[in-house]
């Protein structure tokens, strides 16, 4: 039977670098929760069903400071003890709820006891506390795609500065060479965030020249990047969904606000979502495709109000239980109060996972008999989501996610498979430019650039051209104290430009911690640039400026390779 149709999952797995930058409620407590939830629970099924005979292709991108923070020692000591504590939390509870007679919550205590200490036993037995070397052996294997993103998520499309845009790349391209033992293919814009070449003025600086800026893709070609990833509107036109607004209010709010002045560009006819398209730039570049986001089965997870995360059955994410945090309680409803909510019985689940997983297949099908039925052409649904929905947000969603690439290998007219592995297999031939724009809400930029971040771009844009002129003067030294003051002030830069400053920000999820952490690596740039120069000049560094560069150098510990270099030169 023919295949008239490929599938693949594009995970983005992404957490800002939040090791010894606190620990609860915000910082490596993040990180452990996506690691317990999410990644080793994917990693657990993905073997299962390679050791059931299948090959469960998919295409997951692990950010480069994901990657460089699951390497760190400090997180596997660190993850070790929080898995601990949740296994004595289940232990609490079970004293507790046994003396209040609640039954089904004392079997759940019992649930959450076995389910951590399962867990600890895959980090530490069968991945050997290594998360990003069991991802790499499946990619080792042919299993799965594993693509890179921004060094730290900056958001390309309103950094300041060509270089700056650059050295997220380069930074990437290296620590993904360092940790996974090639080069990658493929790359997740951050946030999805495109901008082409155009004369370009900063919208935070009134008196900014317009200068002639090089489209993101330009970046992606020169350091051997072969494809990335667009929202449904930049190919399609049309109003865009975004994927974030349903989950925070405050998004909700700002969205408002910002509809009174957006216009959506129209439908474009003759362009199609399942199938890559090879992207026009003014610049002679090496050629550089680009998948679309499918939108119709995007929101049958994204959303949960009306997707398969809002059924009544599966476990709530919000109502918890204290002081251990475990949760007992089910969804209920997806608008009720949470003092409303009713006790999660783990054997309603296991049909409604089967529904759901059901339903979404033929979903899959359906679209790609449909475009194959009026091509002639077995096209590719790219369902991309952030990583963390599943296991973390949505707990049932890992075991969802295996059900459905489980029975899609099943079907004869369906293949399974990972972006690189369809670009060789049907290498794109049309050309088409794109227009700036993310996967936010309405399709801009305005949950990373408003009125409550505006500020955080000045300090971006002040520290890239302190970065600069050090690069400019200073790389290539060959006095080793000057390279390490070079080196950690680029690193400190990087954490600076995060895209998810902004973002914690504007939902209100974490401002306090996101506004700190910026003014933190402010501070530290203009710290090492001082430093930079005075040492770089022939005058005396105090010993007190040596002990904080250490420190700094114990802290923010990443991209061991990183070169000063990398910002030198461009605009």
């Amino acid at each position: 039977m023919a295949v008239i149709g490929h599938f693949t999952f594009v995970l983005h797995s992404h957490l800002p670098w939040v090791l010894n930058h606190g620990v609860w409620p915000h910082g490596t407590s993040w990180l452990n929760e996506a690691a317990a939830e999410t990644y080793l629970p994917i990693l657990d099924e993905l073997y299962g069903l390679v050791d059931q005979g299948y090959t469960p292709s998919l295409t997951i991108g692990i950010t480069p400071v994901l990657s460089e923070m699951m390497i760190q020692p400090r997180f596997k000591a660190e993850f070790k003890g929080y898995l601990h504590e949740k296994i004595d939390a289940a232990r609490h509870d079970q004293e507790q709820f046994k003396k209040e007679n609640f039954q089904n919550r004392l079997k759940m205590a019992k649930f959450w006891e076995d389910w951590y200490g399962n867990v600890t036993r895959l980090f530490e037995d069968k991945f050997h506390e290594d998360i990003p070397g069991a991802f790499r052996a499946l990619q080792d294997r042919g299993i799965i795609e594993i693509i890179t993103c921004g060094a730290t998520h900056g958001y390309f499309a309103l950094l300041p500065n060509d270089f700056s845009v650059d050295a997220q790349v380069r930074t990437a391209v290296e620590s993904y060479k360092r940790i996974y033992g090639r080069k990658p293919r493929g790359i997740w814009l951050p946030e999805c965030a495109y901008r082409p070449a155009y004369p370009w003025r900063n919208p935070v600086d009134p008196k900014a020249e317009v200068v002639s800026r090089k489209g993101v893709e330009y970046f992606l070609a020169k350091n051997d990047l072969e494809y990335f990833f667009v929202d449904t509107h930049l190919t399609m036109g049309g109003l865009a969904q975004g994927v974030y607004a349903a989950r925070f209010k405050m998004l909700k709010d700002l969205w408002k606000q910002f509809m009174a002045s957006y216009k959506p560009v129209g439908t474009i006819e003759g362009r199609t979502p399942y199938m890559p398209y090879l992207i026009h730039s003014p610049e002679p570049i090496s050629p550089v495709a680009f998948f679309t986001r499918e939108e119709k089965t995007g929101i049958l997870v994204w959303s949960g109000e009306h997707g398969f995360p809002g059924d009544g059955n599966y476990l709530d994410f919000h109502k918890k239980h204290y002081p251990g945090g475990l949760r007992y309680w089910k969804v209920t409803g997806a608008k009720l109060d949470l003092g409303a909510k009713h006790e999660y019985y783990p054997a309603d689940v296991p049909s409604r996972i089967d529904e759901n997983a059901s339903h979404y297949k033929n979903t899959i099908k359906g679209l790609l008999q449909e475009y194959h039925a009026k091509s002639g052409h077995p096209g590719i649904i790219c369902a991309m989501y952030d990583c963390e929905l599943f296991g973390h947000w949505w707990f049932e969603g890992v075991r969802f996610l295996a059900k459905v690439l489980k029975w899609i290998q099943d079907d004869p007219e369906l293949e399974l498979t990972t972006c690189g592995r369809y670009l060789d297999a049907f290498p794109p031939v049309h050309q088409i430019s794109l227009p700036e724009g993310s996967w936010g809400q309405g399709g801009g930029h305005w949950i990373w650039l408003n009125e409550w971040t505006q500020w955080t771009w000045e300090r971006i844009a002040e520290c890239q051209r302190r970065v600069k002129e050090v690069a400019d003067t200073y790389a290539g030294t060959d006095k080793p104290e000057l390279k390490r003051i070079c080196s950690q002030l680029a690193r400190e830069e990087l954490l600076l430009e995060a895209s998810d400053w902004q973002f914690l920000i504007s939902t209100w999820s974490a401002r306090d911690y996101a506004e700190a952490r910026v003014a933190l690596h402010y501070e530290n740039v203009i710290k090492l640039y001082e430093m930079a120069k005075t040492f770089g000049e022939g005058r005396n560094v105090p010993q007190g400026s040596w002990e904080y560069l250490g420190r700094l150098e114990a802290e923010d510990n990443l991209f061991a390779d990183i070169d000063i270099g990398w910002w030198k030169g461009g605009q």
